[in-house]
């Protein structure tokens, strides 16, 4: 299914690419049909379903193979943290954005711990949602560097050596230029946004953000932060 739109990245991260499908997880009916509408008013974006809890959302995500997955964090019966963690375990592709009504509630922290690719908050204004979810399924992270820098300090515990040396002989691992990388990620900025910093190619970010993701066994571009904070570098 091929997009109408004009130059905006798709879900392979490359410009004037597929149609983005989403599928909407919400326990609340008027939360589901408002992201709809939202979503609906991009042509470049189509919301191939909706579910109320998390049980259901990982039968429909593994059935539908979204690009992109709303997801509520707190639901009946099966809660967004669990569905994100089994959908992982069975293979799904799909990028979760974790949707919250609070800025640094745990169960979002133990989303973004298990692969998450960031969160919204519930009144997010709508052209920034759209504009999150065409970033999200072209690899970029849903998270601003307030948000990012708020999470660090949340999850943040008292510094002891051993975690420091840890998080120091990981970074020792990497290339002075993924490091310079992993210190800009560290403070929130986008893939293009460190681009710009570094003069590099918004490419050549990518393929050393994943870069930073395997040598620094992080899911995340949070878990990457954590590392150069527990290394003292942020």
């Amino acid at each position: 299914m091929t997009g109408t739109g004009g130059d905006v990245p798709g879900t392979d991260g490359t410009v004037g690419g597929a149609t983005v499908r989403v599928v909407v997880v919400d326990d609340d009916a008027m939360v589901r049909s408002g992201l709809r509408l939202i979503l609906g008013g991009d042509r470049r974006i189509e919301v191939v379903g909706e579910c109320g809890d998390g049980q259901e959302a990982v039968a429909e995500v593994l059935r539908l193979r979204p690009d992109v997955v709303l997801m509520d964090v707190r639901m009946p019966r099966v809660d967004g943290v669990t569905a994100l963690r089994t959908l992982r375990s069975r293979g799904s592709a799909a990028r979760v954005v974790v949707l919250t009504t609070f800025d640094a509630d745990e169960l979002v922290l133990r989303a973004l711990r298990e692969g998450a690719a960031g969160f919204l908050l519930k009144d997010t204004p709508p052209a920034q949602l759209v504009d999150a979810v065409h970033r999200v399924a072209a690899g970029e992270p849903a998270l601003s560097p307030t948000v990012t820098a708020q999470l660090i300090a949340t999850v943040a515990q008292p510094q002891d050596a051993a975690r420091r040396a840890a998080a120091r002989r990981l970074l020792a691992g990497l290339t002075p230029r993924e490091r310079d990388v992993a210190v800009a990620v560290a403070q929130g900025l986008s893939n293009t946004e460190v681009a710009a910093r570094l003069h590099l190619g918004l490419a050549t970010v990518k393929t050393h953000v994943g870069h930073l993701y395997a040598k620094l066994g992080a899911a995340n571009r949070v878990q990457v932060a954590r590392v150069v904070h527990d290394a003292g570098e942020a």
